[in-house]
């Protein structure tokens, strides 16, 4: 999967990006500078959700319609996306502040006409939010624009993905990415079960990385290991300017220290070799070889009292000790001698 200039997958490093969402508390000059601040906090990609209160849901106080069960409990739908939504009218001047600053700019839509408006932006890509992974027509017109589609699994079962990975293909489209997501918020590390970033990899064969809700960064970091390609973290500049996502939001501090122990974790994952490097060899120098314990003289027996298998390894494999044993020394040898095998008779 090629976002932009970025190919993901492969050995190539994960693709990292900051979640901006509501963290801009209503204000551009937050957003712009929360953009500043991810790009030095070394994300790849910045991604903003694109909808209005309105094309989400209906401003109606019924019961259906409060909130419960999560940190925002009490609200009404209505007013809590009318409070967290990004003005379209920002979206073309951070848009353009993104790539300026070097990063790879793209969004959520929630509805036809955001996708309209992001195509005259010109994004890269798309995400679909785990809420939407149901939304099987917008997934089919987000599919239909050609462009890498990534989708969050937080609220789907097993036929859910299957539909909306079988209506992005329907569409022609096969350039899918899964992300393992838990719509908590936040999420508890126990319900992270990183395990399936793999299973959804060999199920689909697409590319699987992680949208994670967590406080901290041991699950995004261990998410490397499972093979993770892609990690979305919500991303702020201050948490102490509230709003809605600011709970389970990274700062900046945060998450430059995340991105560094991604790339480190990245670097220890490795490749199958069993071949040795310089330092490892060096590294054998410690392990242990049969070494004359006790002076001996030629025709004298060897034996567990004049030979023993003890550190370094610059002598005789152990392999050979009960084979040499009862056998006689060829010459005269003295403690802290190597044994070799041209010794013994």
């Amino acid at each position: 999967m090629k976002i932009s200039d970025y190919s993901i997958g492969n050995d190539n490093p994960t693709f990292i990006i900051a979640e901006l969402s509501a963290n801009h508390n209503g204000s551009l000059e937050v957003a712009k500078e929360t953009i500043k601040a991810a790009k030095r906090s070394g994300a790849n990609a910045i991604k903003f959700q694109t909808y209005t209160a309105d094309t989400l849901t209906i401003d109606s106080k019924k019961k259906d319609f409060i909130i419960d069960g999560t940190i925002w409990s009490g609200k009404n739908y209505y007013s809590l996306y009318k409070e967290a939504y990004t003005p379209w009218e920002w979206h073309k001047e951070l848009f353009d502040l993104a790539k300026t600053e070097g990063l790879i700019c793209f969004s959520s839509p929630f509805d036809k006409n955001a996708v309209d408006f992001l195509e005259n932006l010109n994004v890269p890509a798309y995400k679909v939010a785990s809420f939407e992974i149901t939304d099987i027509p917008l997934i089919k017109y987000i599919a239909s624009k050609g462009k890498p589609v990534i989708i969050s699994t937080g609220i789907a079962e097993l036929k859910d993905i299957d539909l909306a990975i079988q209506t992005c293909q329907l569409e022609g489209n096969n350039n899918i990415a899964l992300l393992k997501c838990t719509s908590s918020y936040p999420a508890p590390i126990s319900e992270a079960n990183l395990c399936m970033i793999k299973d959804l990899r060999e199920r689909y064969d697409v590319i699987t990385g992680l949208s994670d809700h967590t406080i901290g960064s041991t699950v995004p970091i261990m998410s490397i290991a499972y093979g993770a390609k892609i990690i979305e973290k919500h991303f702020i500049m201050d948490r102490s300017i509230g709003g809605p996502d600011s709970s389970f939001s990274m700062n900046e501090k945060e998450f430059s220290l995340m991105v560094k122990n991604i790339r480190d974790a990245e670097k220890s994952i490795g490749v199958v070799d069993y071949k040795l490097t310089k330092k490892q060899l060096q590294g054998r120098n410690f392990s242990r070889s049969l070494y004359i314990v006790k002076d001996v003289k030629k025709g004298d027996v060897l034996s567990e009292s004049n030979i023993r298998s003890i550190r370094p390894g610059f002598g005789l494999h152990p392999k050979y000790y009960f084979e040499i044993l009862g056998k006689t020394f060829k010459r005269d040898l003295e403690s802290g001698d190597r044994l070799e095998l041209k010794d013994v008779k």
